[in-house]
């Protein structure tokens, strides 16, 4: 695509992009891959990358959801040149601020005929759509302030009607552009209605806010998902009437859960934060955001200067991507498994108790660490390992019952015995078994379940004194067991 040869020709500083979230709710998995393939964009060819707050919808937008925001991509470690935090003013990336900067386009469209006041009300727009769609044609506005004279605008506002203002889209325009994901594009203005560029309260409207910033915070290249892609033409007629400049546009598909649906609740955890407390690491959220709608030929882990230098926007897929559970569990085993002893220690201790003895705390980590993915994972073993009763399964209770009441009470005698060490060996010759014969038993005796740390590991994280009370609490549980 002629796009994508064009970004590829640039100069290193000369890429600028940009995200723009609205703080109306929190960062979802589809924002935050938009988030990420901008960021990436901007640090493959050493340019900057802006964080821009949309937050014209005051009855929507809050300071919780801005702080929840900035958070969430700090987490992920996309940091930003341009932004909140970043030594800017408030004004600078915060559009409910940036009225200085929108007043004069306003006029200048006012003053110039490509915009006009709309008295229309929101019953007399609904009746027009409604006819139109009756009468077989797309709905779009019907021109009807448009065409008022003075006297006309004059007799609505003395009716006390409020006006909105809208912009005149000029008749027969070819509107071209090449899209860096979808390729050639081309529509003919007679298509779009006027649209509104601020609101009945003064606010700024999407297409008219969204599209000055862009161009006055000198965006060249902008990622984002394909339900915006029809609303490109408008925002490029606006910024040619005011002779700003475009970005360059790619539009990267929607985000799917596995069944093809748009990402919802049922479609389990969507947001960062409900990953974040679910354990989930940065890296492996982002290594699985870096792969979908992105091809790549690197199948490994990847930090994000890597991912950077391996992101290609001509890689952008046009297709829906889906979100599969089980690729996300792959990255988070792949990251926790690159993780030395101190990170693994820090990531673990998030989700224990925080008085834990410290004289048992390693061997406590190091028995859980192999056996534990997610931050339920940790928990779990942590009340297995030290919680006072356990739970058993059908198959850890069916391995007791087999192994019979002679085993236990053996494995119990030896583990009362000062005269060797107590160890998976001097429990074994104990009982005098061997292989899944002495292994399934005795870890279901001390776990409630078949599978868990190695058993001298399990041994050191359990003690002497809990191991002897699981095993006693076995050995007189089957009186009647087979010998």
């Amino acid at each position: 695509m002629a796009e994508s040869r064009n970004i590829l020709r640039m100069s290193q500083a000369s890429v600028v992009t940009r995200f723009a979230p609205s703080p109306t709710g929190e960062l979802h998995l589809g924002n935050a891959r938009t988030a990420l393939f901008n960021y990436l964009l901007a640090r493959r060819h050493g340019g900057r990358f802006v964080l821009r707050v949309e937050d014209t919808d005051a009855a929507r937008s809050s300071e919780q959801h801005i702080a929840s925001l900035v958070a969430d991509l700090q987490w992920l470690g996309l940091h930003w040149e341009t932004g909140p935090g970043a030594a800017n003013p408030d004004h600078a990336w915060r559009q409910a601020l940036r009225g200085n900067v929108y007043g004069p386009c306003y006029e200048r469209l006012i003053a110039s005929g490509a915009a006009y006041p709309c008295y229309c009300t929101a019953t007399e727009l609904d009746l027009s759509r409604r006819a139109q769609l009756a009468a077989g044609r797309p709905p779009r506005y019907a021109g009807t302030c448009r065409k008022l004279d003075e006297a006309g605008r004059a007799q609505r506002v003395a009716a006390g009607r409020k006006a909105a203002l809208r912009f005149a889209v000029p008749a027969g325009q070819v509107i071209e552009f090449d899209d860096a994901v979808h390729g050639p594009q081309r529509l003919i203005s007679d298509e779009i209605g006027d649209f509104i560029i601020r609101r009945e309260d003064g606010s700024s409207a999407f297409f008219f806010c969204n599209a000055i910033d862009d161009a006055e915070m000198g965006i060249t290249h902008l990622l984002r998902g394909e339900d915006h892609l029809s609303n490109t033409p408008r925002q490029l007629l606006l910024l040619s009437v005011l002779g700003l400049r475009a970005p360059s546009y790619g539009h990267v598909s929607l985000l799917t859960g596995d069944d093809g649906a748009p990402l919802s609740k049922r479609h389990g955890a969507t947001t960062v934060r409900e990953l974040r407390e679910a354990g989930y690491g940065a890296n492996a959220i982002c290594n699985l955001l870096f792969r979908l709608g992105h091809s790549t030929p690197d199948t490994g882990l990847l930090t994000l200067p890597q991912m950077a230098a391996g992101f290609d926007i001509a890689h952008l897929q046009r297709a829906s991507a889906h979100l599969d559970p089980v690729q996300l569990r792959h990255w988070q085993r792949a990251w926790l498994h690159s993780l030395d002893a101190a990170q693994a220690r820090d990531w673990l201790l998030q989700w224990l108790p925080p008085q834990i003895e410290e004289d048992s705390l390693d061997n406590l980590l190091a028995a859980i660490r192999p056996n534990v993915l997610l931050a339920s994972d940790v928990r779990e073993w942590y009340a297995i390992l030290r919680g006072d009763a356990l739970s058993f399964d059908a198959e850890a209770a069916e391995a007791i019952r087999s192994a019979g009441t002679r085993f236990f009470a053996a494995a119990a005698a030896a583990a009362v015995s000062p005269e060797r060490a107590l160890d998976a060996a001097a429990l074994r010759s104990a009982t005098g078994t061997k292989g899944a014969a002495f292994f399934r038993p005795l870890r279901a005796a001390l776990t409630g379940q078949l599978h868990g740390p190695e058993i001298d590991l399990l041994l050191r994280a359990l003690g002497a004194e809990r191991i002897r009370a699981r095993l006693a609490a076995c050995a007189e549980a089957l009186p009647s067991a087979p010998q």
